[in-house]
Parts: structure tokens; C-alpha cells; sequence
């Protein structure tokens, strides 16, 4: 649990006589890797965590207009370079939203190439990343299961912690405002 406040003898009194606890701000990332329905989920995400008094990046990877990861690029691009305007607000989040559409069964090439690049910015490839608390989310013309799972793996295999609950929308389904509040309260949990 982070630093409560107000003028509190001990946390088990304030606990006790406030169910809500006041937390101090967290820096929060959301990593975009579309534009259209997703930047408009995106927005309603960013809404729900500023609402609450965190602060919210959102990274554009199509923005970022990274060459495709090979060790040739790699030779020709230094990672930490190439990626120095947006590192500070990787390593100095609290807490992630990846937002994705499902492309061919998985995840688009620009989020994976961005992984890659980010993996390979400091000797240890998961110093980035690793341990910090990211929430899922898909708007996705079919059901979205597919890219969930893939970045769930993904995400997971480079030290992240996914919470449990996914954010997903369609175009016969779109994500309620419960739904949104759902998921960043349960990384609100972790990150804390």
C-alpha cells in the first residue's frame, strides 16, 4: 500500500474509519499501438486515471516510426538512442495500459517491434519493464481473445504483472465505464 494522507496515527485507524484510502499520484503509461477505435479507448482509460489523480502518458507506437528490430538494425541504431525521448517515462512508471487491435490472430508488428527495441535499450533486457503492474486492452473488429492471450504471454514473459481482468471492446460490445474502472482499480492494486 502506498503513502496514505492526512494527519493519520497509524494505517490500521485510518483504515477503519475510511473505506476508501487516498493514495499518492502514480505515473501511468498507456502504450498505443493503433490509432481509430483504440486511441477513442485510450482516451476514455486516460479519463478514468486522470479522474482519480494519476498521471498519464500515452505513447503512439505508429508515432514513433521505429525501423523493424533486426540485429542489422540494431548495428546501425543504438536502442538507447533511438528510443531517448521515451525511455524516462518507461522507466519512471508506476503502472501500464497496453491498447492493441488484433491483427491476423495476434498482436500488430508495431507493438512487437517496440518490445524488441525497448528489450534491447539496456543490458539487462527486461530492466525496463519488469515488475510493474499492466492492464490489457483491445478494440478489435472480432473478439479481441486472440491479442489478449499473445500480449498477456508477451507481457508476462518480460516480468510484467497483467492483472487478471482484460478490457475488451468491439463493435457489437464496447467497453462500459465499469468496465474501464473494473481493470484500472485492479492495477491500482498492484501498482501501489
Amino acid at each position: 500500500m502506498g503513502p496514505l494522507t492526512g494527519p493519520h496515527k497509524n494505517h490500521k485507524d485510518f483504515l477503519s474509519r475510511n473505506p476508501i484510502a487516498v493514495y499518492t499520484m502514480k505515473k501511468i503509461v498507456i502504450i498505443l499501438a493503433s490509432e481509430l477505435k483504440n486511441l477513442e479507448l485510450a482516451n476514455r482509460v486516460s479519463i478514468e486515471l486522470t479522474s482519480t489523480g494519476n498521471e498519464v502518458s500515452i505513447i503512439k507506437l505508429v508515432d514513433l516510426e521505429l525501423p523493424l528490430y533486426t540485429s542489422r538494425a540494431e548495428k546501425l541504431h543504438n536502442p538507447a538512442d533511438l528510443l531517448a525521448n521515451i525511455l524516462p517515462c518507461i522507466q519512471q512508471a508506476d503502472g501500464f495500459v497496453f491498447i492493441s487491435p488484433e491483427y491476423n490472430g495476434g498482436t500488430p508488428p508495431v507493438l512487437t517491434n517496440f518490445l524488441a527495441w525497448v528489450s534491447r535499450s539496456t543490458k539487462n533486457w527486461r530492466e525496463n519493464l519488469t515488475g510493474k503492474g499492466a492492464v490489457i486492452a483491445t478494440y478489435s473488429a472480432g473478439t479481441g481473445l486472440n491479442v489478449l492471450s499473445a500480449m498477456r504471454l508477451q507481457l508476462s514473459y518480460i516480468g510484467m504483472n497483467v492483472v487478471g481482468r482484460q478490457l475488451v471492446s468491439t463493435s457489437s460490445k464496447e467497453a462500459t465505464d465499469t468496465d474501464i474502472k473494473a481493470v484500472i482499480q485492479q492495477l491500482m492494486n498492484i501498482v501501489q
